[in-house]
């Protein structure tokens, strides 16, 4: 389905690019330099002209301009994705050249394959999008769109996971992965830039592109939802457990994990393993009361799994490896969900490892649309890991440190409860460490409508343990807390550098509606991207725009609000 959005879009770019070359040809001036250039090279710079590489844009694209019998605009998409696609490999292989350096350490060699693993997630999603190109599917523009962000975004997040794994143990391979992924790097930045600029080229030159009625599932739309208040296009079955799980009832599961051996499996792991390869609608799995000691994965083909447990203090996950003891973060992580579609309700996932493990993931997700109702997550460093793609959380708990919600996702976490720990001496706590590397990258973390609170073992020292709501961890990182309760313990400056002076300039931190003592902004700090937001503003990170909710949170059957709450 990914993949299938993505070529749409990028098909309407291109078509958008040709029209408007062919408008520039029938107004052209009588210069020589003008005659001399191709209605195809006017397409290339059109398209090219929002990328900040522009340059390797247009060489992508030369080949297509210059195939005389190449006139139809997904040409370009075809040249655009094989051209990273071929970038990409480049680095997935270059990464058995660093294998060999990396063999005689474990830490080394287990960043190295979270590498491979991260550049074949691009790859596949690109070589997805490149068979797909053609595919008649389309929905409005406004999905195609967030859709190719949503997609582009995760591709680069994948890229920069690589770098920041290598960097934990090895900062020598880094710097050489990081050169030898420079031109994908680029290619994948120009893609989104392209794509960024969509909206504006349709607003300014109003063209009506004929609209063709999908033949497969579609996203949702305002007009596409059934009586009963979930999406048409949903299955009988799927509405059943749907309504099912609405009315607090319990969904018929496919498989019953019980530690006392009262369910088919004993473990979650063997629930998992008996996941249908010809899986058609969803994989419920109740996992019983008990504490599972198990590292989990529920692996990218595993889509639609929906997971559910007794509640998130009866049934817990739990894991305590950490980077102290030589494994990268993304490995730390006790649960791990990568499938998209995932769901889960009423679980909790905890990692023991305590602050001096440092780095250590109670729940790693990079599952596209997923969500969680009625889950805790436990930790101290690095407690939530919100990778990649879009997430909701709802009536969650979150616990820990330091940077202990992070990663560079589209997520959303409303109607939480934020606790914040006690960390070893001589540190300081930071609520969010936001990834987003780019910035036209549509990811970033909302906190919407929480609380957020210090434990009781930090009670009695809250004010001389400082706690910042963020810190920035990559160049345009962007956090927007509002209509959230922020306790007395939260450092009047608000936030935090990361090291000397990066990213202060570029960083974006907004704040809307906050109450409680913690949410007077007067003496927050004065980097250029730190500011209280308007109404209107704010609207713009609410669920329904920033997840794009109303075309998926209906089907998780859980409960949510699309705007504001006040």
């Amino acid at each position: 389905m990914v993949g299938k959005v993505v070529v749409s879009g990028l098909s309407l770019i291109l078509v958008v690019g040709v029209a408007l070359a062919v408008v520039a040809t029938v107004n052209k001036s009588n210069s020589s330099n003008a005659a001399l250039e191709s209605p195809k090279m006017k397409a290339i710079s059109t398209i090219c002209s929002t990328s900040d590489y522009q340059e390797e844009c247009k060489n992508t694209l030369s080949n297509v301009a210059h195939n005389a019998t190449s006139n139809d605009p997904k040409d370009y998409a075809k040249a655009a994705v094989l051209a990273t696609i071929e970038e990409i490999t480049k680095g997935y292989n270059f990464s058995d050249t660093l294998m060999v350096e990396a063999a005689n350490n474990a830490s080394t060699k287990m960043s190295v394959e979270d590498c491979k693993d991260l550049l074949q997630f691009a790859i596949d999603e690109l070589q997805e999008s490149y068979s797909a190109i053609g595919d008649s599917d389309l929905h409005t523009d406004t999905d195609r769109v967030a859709d190719i962000n949503n997609w582009l975004s995760a591709v680069i997040s994948y890229q920069q996971s690589c770098l920041d794994g290598l960097e934990e143990f090895n900062p020598q391979l880094k710097q050489k992965m990081q050169d030898n992924l420079s031109v994908a790097s680029k290619l994948t930045s120009n893609a989104l830039a392209v794509v960024s600029a969509v909206s504006n080229i349709l607003d300014n030159y109003r063209l009506q592109l004929k609209q063709v009625q999908p033949n497969g599932r579609r996203l949702l739309g305002t007009t596409e939802v059934g009586s009963d208040g979930f999406p048409i296009w949903l299955s009988g079955a799927d509405r059943k457990l749907l309504a099912a799980r609405g009315r607090g009832g319990r969904a018929r599961p496919n498989a019953v994990v019980a530690k006392d051996g009262s369910g088919q499996y004993k473990s979650i792991a063997a629930a998992l393993a008996a996941y249908p390869k010809a899986l058609k609608g969803r994989y419920v799995i109740y996992v019983k009361a008990g504490i599972y000691d198990e590292h989990i994965i529920v692996t990218k083909d595993m889509k639609n799994v929906f997971m559910y447990g007794d509640g998130p203090r009866k049934t817990i996950v739990t894991g305590r490896k950490n980077n102290r003891d030589g494994f990268t973060t993304q490995n730390t992580a006790s649960f791990a969900a990568l499938g998209n579609g995932f769901l889960c309700k009423s679980m909790g996932f905890t990692n023991t490892a305590g602050p001096e493990g440092h780095q250590a993931v109670a729940l790693r997700v990079q599952s596209d649309r997923s969500a969680f109702f009625n889950c805790r997550m436990d930790g101290h460093q690095d407690t939530l890991y919100a990778q990649t793609h879009r997430q909701f959380y709802r009536n969650c708990v979150i616990s820990g440190t330091v940077d202990f919600i992070f990663g560079d996702s589209t997520t959303l976490i409303q109607n939480s409860l934020i606790i914040v720990r006690r960390p070893m001496d001589n540190q300081q706590n930071t609520v969010t460490a936001q990834g987003r590397d780019l910035q036209k990258q549509i990811t970033g973390l909302v906190i919407h409508n929480c609380r957020i609170v210090p434990e009781q073992k930090l009670f009695a020292e809250r004010f001389k343990i400082p706690t910042f709501l963020g810190r920035p961890w990559k160049q345009y990182a962007r956090t927007v807390i509002m209509e959230t309760t922020l306790g007395d313990f939260i450092q009047p400056a608000g936030y935090m550098p990361w090291s000397g002076n990066f990213a202060l300039e570029t960083c974006l931190y907004l704040e809307y509606g906050n109450r409680g003592p913690g949410a007077n902004t007067n003496r927050r700090v004065r980097w250029k991207g730190v500011r209280v937001i308007g109404r209107n503003e704010a609207l713009q990170y609410t669920a329904g725009p920033f997840l794009l909710g109303r075309a998926w949170l209906p089907s998780t059957g859980g409960p949510y609000f699309l705007g504001l709450k006040n």
